[in-house]
């Protein structure tokens, strides 16, 4: 059954309309009236609703049962990346958002290749939202993600953490699998560095504020992997997947 987020209140009875980014969807893909959609918008849980019209540009629909449904995980990952080159912050984006993530945050690094500033930056957060919601909407999640405006990694580092940072670095003594395993699930924030990684001082500068570096293993992934790749480990030890 189609699955759309619908930023509005919702509730039993109530006939809303879709905003226009799904009422074209469904004039493209040929759906009439009649046809059973769920909505959500974001507060938690789904509706079972009935398509009423359908237009070019507007489309309404009846809510009809609340359903409670929930695939979040118990505990809330962070995943603090340092923009990666041209598109990769978009993969990395709506695959950390299927793993379950519950916060991005866009990091400016010393090696980050890409840099964006004023409405070049505004149009990208604008595009990241928009695939968080489509990312939603495909793996079956009730709740966004929320995603943070771009961050200067030390300014970043200087605000206080929601959770225990880990820092993926070659630099770790211990692998993230093992601490995992020794430790019950738990809130965290994941820290990625660019292509390259993070600089030394950087580093060094995480360290000292309490970051504990953990490796993912003897081979050395890409930014677009890491962090995906901490997700699923945390997730195999914690469950969720």
């Amino acid at each position: 059954m189609p699955r759309f987020y619908c930023p509005l209140p919702l509730a039993p009875g109530l006939v809303v309309d879709l905003p226009e980014a799904v009422a074209h969807h469904l004039h493209v893909v040929r759906q009439q009236a009649g046809a059973q959609l769920t909505l959500f918008n974001g507060a938690g849980g789904q509706y079972g609703a009935t398509l009423q019209e359908v237009g070019k540009r507007r489309a309404s629909a009846r809510v009809d049962a609340f359903e409670a449904v929930e695939v979040e995980l118990g505990y809330a990952i962070t995943l603090a990346q340092a923009l990666p080159e041209a598109s990769k912050m978009d993969w990395i984006i709506e695959k950390a958002v299927e793993l379950g993530v519950a916060a991005i945050v866009p990091l400016a690094a010393q090696r980050c290749v890409t840099r964006l500033s004023g409405e070049r930056a505004e149009k990208r957060q604008a595009h990241w939202q928009g695939i968080i919601v489509a990312a939603s909407e495909q793996s079956g999640r009730n709740r966004l993600a929320t995603l943070a405006g771009l961050e200067v990694f030390a300014k970043w580092l200087a605000q206080p953490a929601p959770a225990a940072r880990i820092l993926l670095s070659p630099r770790g003594k211990a692998t993230l699998a093992e601490w995992a395993g020794a430790h019950a699930a738990q809130d965290v924030v994941l820290m990625v560095g660019p292509e390259g990684g993070f600089a030394p001082e950087e580093e060094d500068a995480a360290i000292a504020a309490g970051a504990l570096p953990l490796t993912m293993g003897r081979r050395i992934l890409r930014t677009e992997t890491a962090g995906l790749a901490a997700l699923a480990t945390l997730n195999a030890h914690w469950g969720g997947m």
